[in-house]
């Protein structure tokens, strides 16, 4: 109850953000992160893909406006982006932002001139997960740090760009572990401003395949302290919707959530697609979120 309070204080209750997700650079990842169907290290059986064109960016961006969304991510599977690819990446955030959507783009980690590009550009929204507490994370990642992950957060804040950061629960972690996890959120030195949440899809060839389901009281739990803990952040039900239930997705609407990934795919993982987003909209009384005016 105390989360909802909180929540009402600072959002509209029945308003959800309505993002949407494109990967522009598919699989063949050096990174080790055994949740992800895009690593090489793993036999997930995904095959990469090259760095998207622009105007095809462009295009789903538009049916995704279309469809009703209001912000677009971009998510390319790498350690880093390549100098050589920030003009084109500087070309998607530009066209993105001329169709009068929020952007984000998740790349993997940035330097600063990297970072200032991407900002001078116009990106909104940078997206680098912490994944889970700074104990259990060499248990998942051992390619790339906890504090590397930490510097990439505040490469971008420094750029003037606003952080999009969270974690996954599912992975064998424990309940302590996803309270750091969100401590560790809470505790920076600016918050962020959109906290994605994710329940683990087992991917099979990869590191976690088989582990164990998250138990959905334990999930809107932990909602509910992110929502405790970061009063002002948009908290977004992310991967694994699939296999929430109506109900659990309405208690994690109740506990604080108020941002949602629409259409049939994320990344490379299905998602509940606009029929059924648009149904549960209309059986829970909620309505899209209008894109907040930029500053």
């Amino acid at each position: 109850m105390r989360a909802q309070t909180i929540h009402r204080a600072h959002f509209d209750p029945n308003a959800v953000q309505m993002s949407r997700l494109l990967s522009i650079k598919t699989g063949g990842c050096a990174e080790d992160c055994g949740y992800c169907s895009q690593s090489a290290h793993y036999p997930t059986g995904l095959k990469a893909s090259k760095l998207m064109e622009v105007e095809r960016v462009l295009t789903e961006a538009r049916k995704a406006k279309d469809a009703g969304a209001t912000r677009y991510c971009m998510g390319a599977a790498w350690r880093s982006p390549k100098d050589r690819d920030m003009d084109t990446l500087v070309a998607m955030v530009e066209g993105v932002k001329a169709l009068g959507m929020e952007t984000c783009m998740t790349l993997g980690m940035l330097t600063e001139t990297q970072a200032g590009e991407l900002a001078e550009a116009g990106l909104d929204y940078y997206n680098h997960n912490i994944d889970t507490s700074e104990r259990f994370y060499s248990e998942i990642i051992t390619t790339r740090s906890f504090a590397d992950r930490l510097d990439t957060l505040e490469t971008v804040r420094m750029a003037g760009i606003k952080v999009c950061a969270g974690g996954i629960l599912g992975m064998g972690e424990t309940v302590d572990d996803r309270i750091s996890m969100l401590l560790t959120l809470a505790n920076l030195p600016v918050p962020p401003e959109s906290v994605p949440i994710n329940q683990l899809i087992p991917i099979p060839g990869s590191k976690l395949a088989d582990a164990e389901p998250v138990d959905a009281i334990d999930f809107v739990r932990t909602i509910a302290l992110a929502r405790i803990l970061m009063p002002t952040s948009h908290l977004r039900l992310s991967a694994g919707r699939t296999e929430m239930s109506d109900e659990m997705q309405a208690l994690c609407f109740f506990a604080g959530a108020n941002s949602i990934f629409v259409g049939d795919m994320l990344l490379t993982a299905d998602n509940p697609g606009d029929d059924h987003d648009t149904a549960l909209f209309r059986r829970l009384g909620l309505s899209p979120m209008p894109l907040e005016p930029a500053v």
